[in-house]
């Protein structure tokens, strides 16, 4: 269970993330590249040196690298697809439909029932 601080952390930031795809795969991912970086060793695999934790400290600059590049390329890539979408179709539902329901109102029927 996490603790109170982190539950938090998406209301106080106020970003839309139902599925909590950013605190899932972002966090998680960040987390695990640079623990690649810290324990990476030859015997998992045999073309690398090994982390900083077995004599290679380059190899955790080389994922704290890949980390910012990956991150940079994705928030711009978001934000142009985020942007095509708004001027085509549209980000958001009316609030009607979101307060009714969106299964009611685009499929046409109800996804539970209450």
């Amino acid at each position: 269970m996490l603790p109170p601080s982190v539950k938090s952390l998406k209301p106080r930031f106020g970003y839309d993330d139902v599925l909590d795809v950013f605190g899932i795969h972002g966090i998680c991912g960040v987390v695990g590249a640079i623990g690649a970086g810290l324990f990476a060793t030859s015997t998992i695999n045999g073309t690398i040196a090994g982390g900083l934790f077995f004599g290679n400290p380059s190899q955790l600059g080389v994922q704290l690298l890949a980390i910012a590049v990956v991150g940079a390329y994705s928030l711009v890539m978001t934000l142009i697809i985020g942007k095509v979408i708004d001027k085509t179709i549209g980000l958001r539902v009316d609030e009607d439909h979101e307060i009714e329901g969106l299964d009611i109102n685009f499929h046409e029927e109800a996804g539970y029932r209450l």
